[in-house]
C-alpha cells in the first residue's frame, strides 16, 4: 500500500494550487495523491484569505457590494486565475461542438472564445451576488460563505482525481493528478469537509437558527454534484479530465455552494 507523508501531500496542494510560497519537492504521483487528499485545505486557507479582505473593506466602511468584489476577487489572486481561465476553456471546449481531439486543442488556444467569455461573466455576477446577499444578512455569513465555498471549490477538485476518472491527455496537471486519489478516501475528505461545513454553519448561523446550519451542510454535498455533472460531461465529451476541466469544476462548486447558502 503507498503511503504519502503528510508534508509531501501539503506542500503539493499549496504548491500548485495557491501563490502561496511553498516549494513542492516532489512531482510524483505519490505526493500528486496527497495533495489532491490535501487539497480542502488549500481551500480552506483560501478561503480565509477571501474573509478577511472583505471582513475588513467592511470595518472600514464599504458596503457590501464592494465587500463581496473583493472577496470574490482574493481566490482569483492567489490561484493566478487559473481556475476562472480553466472554466473559460472547458466552456469553450464544450460549447464548440466538436469531436474530443478538436475541442482539447480549442481549449489549449491562449485566446478565450465567446462561450468562455459568457461563463466567466454569469459565474462572476453569480458568485459577487450571492455573497453580496450574505454579507447584507451578516458579517459572519458573510465570511462563512467565502470559507465554505472556497473549500468546496478544492473538495470538487479531490473528487474529480479520484480513481476510475482518466486523464484526456498524456501531459499537463490534469494528467499528473487524474486518478490518484482513492475512491474511498476522496469520499472521506468529503464527509469531513460536509461536517465541517455545517459545524461552521451552526457556530456562525444563528441569525438564521437551524436553517443556517442546514444551508451550510447542504452547501457542501450540492457543490459536489454540480462540479460532478459537470465532470461526467467533460469526460464524455473529451474521453478524460485535463488542468482546464479540473479548474471548471472547482469554479462550479464554489459558485454552487455560495447560490445555496444564500437561498430561502
Amino acid at each position: 500500500m503507498l503511503r504519502t507523508p503528510f508534508p509531501d501531500g501539503l506542500r503539493f496542494a499549496f504548491g500548485t494550487l495557491t501563490v502561496f510560497p511553498v516549494r513542492v519537492t516532489r512531482w510524483d504521483r505519490e505526493a500528486a495523491r496527497g495533495g489532491m487528499l490535501c487539497a480542502p485545505l488549500a481551500g480552506l486557507a483560501v478561503g480565509a484569505a477571501a474573509a478577511a479582505v472583505g471582513l475588513l473593506l467592511l470595518f472600514l466602511g464599504a458596503g457590501s457590494p464592494l465587500a463581496a468584489i473583493a472577496t470574490a476577487a482574493v481566490p482569483a489572486v492567489l490561484t493566478r486565475g487559473l481556475h476562472l481561465d480553466g472554466l473559460a476553456d472547458t466552456a469553450d471546449g464544450l460549447g464548440s461542438g466538436k469531436p474530443a481531439e478538436d475541442a482539447l486543442r480549442i481549449m489549449k488556444q491562449s485566446d478565450i472564445g465567446p462561450f468562455g467569455v459568457l461563463s466567466l461573466v454569469f459565474v462572476l455576477f453569480a458568485q459577487v451576488a450571492a455573497l453580496t446577499q450574505a454579507y447584507d444578512a451578516s458579517w459572519a455569513w458573510g465570511a462563512l460563505a467565502a470559507v465554505v465555498s472556497a473549500t468546496a471549490a478544492r473538495l470538487a477538485l479531490t473528487l474529480a482525481a479520484r480513481a476510475g476518472v482518466p486523464a484526456a491527455r498524456p501531459e499537463g496537471l490534469g494528467a499528473a493528478v487524474a486518478g490518484v486519489v482513492p475512491v474511498g478516501g476522496a469520499l472521506a475528505v468529503a464527509a469531513v469537509v460536509t461536517a465541517g461545513g455545517a459545524v461552521a454553519g451552526a457556530l456562525f448561523g444563528a441569525y438564521d437558527g437551524p436553517y443556517g446550519a442546514v444551508r451550510a451542510a447542504l452547501a457542501v454535498p450540492a457543490a459536489a454534484v454540480a462540479a460532478e455533472l459537470l465532470l461526467r460531461h467533460c469526460v464524455r465529451r473529451f474521453g478524460g479530465v485535463t488542468g482546464d476541466v479540473f479548474g471548471g469544476v472547482a469554479e462550479t462548486a464554489a459558485t454552487t455552494a455560495l447560490v445555496v447558502l444564500v437561498l430561502g
